[in-house]
């Protein structure tokens, strides 16, 4: 039995860049070995074990054939006798296909590190075609490396296309979308990814809302430079949108409902925001926002705001006019009589009246 460190803890490593976890292969060793030796079994589609003090993951070496369509059309045998250059060759990138055993020994037989040295994202062998996921991973590491100066190779490119031709994106399931989706959103240039399922032609399978005349890509990449926040780049990805439009693609991809909900707000309020020039207004769009009730989803439009070049002295005037509206509250006023309609109504002008002093 032979542990290897693989994947992205070696990639990673050799570039100097942040990683935090790591992931193991185990070449010779049964599921009933990894059992005794206290590690917990964890895959359902093939063996996977987490170390019984660390919790990380060990998997038996495998090998994989195409059995059906989409992500999980796929036998796996896993076996003593499966090799770690045959684990290796079933992965997506070269970069991704390299290991480093106990003493630090690096094996990399598909050429990963010459890629990582010239910058390019190139898989590893024509099996890459068999999992459409894959597109959405190359589109998703793209994103994450292209401030370093990384690019897809050329031939990955024309494979991508091909995986898309063959109707294969049209097998990947709402959830897995969303999973690498959000991934890439949270990535230093989350635009990288829906420009390259551009360039390969899948997006218009995969977000056929966002096509080109409603697909903010610029705007993406001025707020992810501004904001880390993955609610504010989806909504700033979905502002020239239409609210209907916006629903279809969350529903579409399966996008959790906070993501949801502050895009189509952004869609609803935009024009507001972009208009605000009164403690009235202001005051409109607070309520208009539900922002008393839901002060964290405010402050996120307001980032959204900041990032799609709202003027900023508006933007802190109704950070302000918030802050000002939500210091008067009911009880003092039921305490002097008002209640039912009456109580709802004075609470209304107070308000407003605190936002008028304030924006005076």
């Amino acid at each position: 039995m032979k542990t290897y460190l693989v994947g992205g803890a070696v990639r990673d490593k050799l570039l100097g860049y942040p990683h935090h976890e790591h992931d193991w292969v185990v070449v010779g060793a049964t599921p009933e070995e990894m059992r005794a030796a206290g590690f917990k079994p964890v895959g359902k589609d093939f063996p996977v074990f987490l170390h019984p003090q660390t919790n990380e993951e060990y998997a038996l070496a495998r090998t994989e054939r195409k059995t059906g369509r989409g992500y999980h059309g796929f036998n796996f045998y896993c076996d003593p006798d499966v090799t770690l250059e045959q684990d290796l060759a079933r992965r997506d990138l070269t970069i991704n296909a390299m290991a480093e055993d106990e003493n630090g020994n690096l094996i990399d037989p598909y050429g990963g590190q010459c890629d990582l040295e010239q910058k390019f994202l190139r898989h590893v062998s024509p099996a890459f075609a068999e999992d459409p996921l894959r597109i959405l991973r190359v589109a998703r590491f793209a994103a994450r490396y292209h401030h370093l100066g990384f690019r897809i190779a050329p031939e990955t490119i024309e494979l991508m296309r091909a995986i898309v031709a063959a109707g294969e994106v049209e097998h990947l399931v709402s959830e897995r979308i969303w999973k690498e989706t959000e991934r890439a959103l949270r990535e230093p240039n989350p635009e990288i990814y829906f420009l390259t399922l551009q360039q390969c032609e899948a997006a218009q399978h995969l977000f056929p809302e966002l096509h080109s005349e409603a697909l903010a890509l610029t705007e993406l990449e001025h707020c992810a430079a501004q904001f880390h926040e993955p609610l504010v780049r989806f909504a700033v990805l979905c502002s020239k949108l239409i609210t209907n439009e916006a629903a279809a693609l969350c529903a579409r991809v399966c996008a959790p409902n906070d993501y949801r909900e502050l895009a189509q707000l952004t869609i609803a309020q935009l024009p507001a925001l972009q208009n605000t020039d009164s403690p009235e207004t202001a005051f409109a769009v607070i309520e208009h926002s539900d922002a008393l009730r839901r002060p964290q989803r405010f402050e996120l439009l307001l980032d959204v705001a900041t990032a799609l070049s709202v003027v900023p002295i508006i933007v802190e005037r109704l950070r302000s006019a918030h802050k000002s509206a939500a210091r008067i509250t009911a009880q003092p006023l039921a305490e002097r009589g008002f209640k039912g309609v009456a109580l709802g109504e004075e609470l209304r002008h107070e308000r407003l009246a605190a936002i008028q002093r304030e924006w005076s």
